[in-house]
């Protein structure tokens, strides 16, 4: 089945449950569902229902959501529309990084897989979208380090390069921006753990992050 023969709603839904796991998260419950999307977990019961006699989810009750081989490649194929349009967005129609997220949200659901084959071929195929988040290639391949962690959670201080930042809330973007902490950036860990973060990018004075950017940013160790 390919992401066209879906719903808009049915895509989101994939989308959404595969890419809480991208990063090695808990799996989403029917709860984690309704709270995502501001419905009613009756609302969610429903379009899983749906969802697993299409052969796309696996639903077992009171267990959280898993997606079959087949949901997962639809998820996959629309992980990639959004990446690369965001990309495109970025790079090709001069829109900030903070304000790409909605607007490939709506976009995602119209193209079609040459429009968006077009633009990983017009874009010299990028690895990776203007937040750092992996970009899927045509056959679904993708890369991610394994020793990746969120800034809040590095394990002391130490020097890491900023990975990815999460697109889910522009503030947190802008305020990645302000302190110049963008994907392949390195910056010195001064300290950690509470509800504010000391970082350092080098050539520049040392800076506190909130929890909220230190939990919405990916980072990897160095040396």
């Amino acid at each position: 089945m390919k992401p066209d023969e879906l719903s808009p709603v049915a895509q989101d839904y994939l989308k959404v449950i595969w890419s809480r796991t991208e990063w090695g998260a808990e799996p989403m419950t029917t709860g984690d569902i309704a709270q995502r999307f501001g419905t009613s977990a009756a609302n969610v019961t429903e379009t899983l229902k749906r969802l697993d006699a299409q052969g796309l989810v696996t639903r077992v009750p009171y267990k959280p959501v898993e997606l079959t081989d087949a949901g997962a490649q639809c998820a996959i194929a629309m992980v990639r529309r959004h990446r690369l349009l965001e990309t495109y967005l970025v790079e090709a129609l001069g829109y900030g990084w903070d304000e790409v997220h909605d607007e490939a949200e709506r976009l995602e659901h119209a193209v079609s897989d040459t429009f968006i084959t077009r633009i990983d071929a017009v874009l010299g195929h990028p690895a990776a979208d203007p937040h750092g988040d992996p970009i899927p290639d045509a056959d679904h391949r993708w890369v991610h380090p394994e020793d990746a962690t969120t800034l809040a959670d590095v394990p002391g201080p130490g020097r890491y390069r900023v990975l990815v930042v999460s697109d889910a809330d522009p503030e947190v973007l802008r305020a990645a921006r302000e302190h110049g902490l963008t994907p392949g950036v390195e910056v010195d860990v001064e300290s950690g753990a509470g509800a504010r973060t000391r970082v350092r990018v080098p050539g520049a004075a040392g800076s506190e992050v909130g929890r909220d950017l230190a939990e919405g940013m990916l980072v990897l160790p160095l040396g």
